[in-house]
């Protein structure tokens, strides 16, 4: 994996935003979002694109999940949508993603970008 030094500019983002990459080559979160619809991608892309360049940043962006995991937080105009991702080595890596349906965040889905996790070994 690539190794990137950065430090805060207002030139450029804090991190350098990467897609997940199973062994096959797909990128599972870029999928669900190209899936989605136009503004929900919008949507979606702006409050990525603020954690990338504001990082480190809070609520109501962004909330730890623990053990090193974070959620992008996204009020879409009819559902919420949350993009986990990890840090490392400056690199915000989108790990998974999907809509929420209920308060707690499914443990299927965080156990999932901790899988993802372990195999880049981000510090999960």
């Amino acid at each position: 994996m690539p190794h990137y030094w950065y430090t805060r500019s207002v030139d450029g983002p804090t991190l350098r935003v990467r897609f997940y990459q199973e062994d096959s080559g797909s990128e599972p979160v870029r999928a669900w979002i190209k899936a989605l619809p136009v503004e929900e991608r919008k949507r979606i892309g702006a409050d990525i694109k603020t954690v990338q360049w504001r990082w480190p940043i809070g609520l109501p962006w962004v909330r730890s999940l623990g053990g090193g995991l974070w959620e992008v937080r996204s009020n879409l105009p009819t559902r919420i949508a949350r993009v986990i991702f990890a840090v490392d080595s400056g690199e915000m890596i989108l790990l998974n993603a999907f809509i929420k349906k209920t308060q707690k965040t499914p443990a299927s889905e965080l156990d999932l970008a901790r899988k993802r996790a372990r195999k880049i070994q981000a510090p999960i």
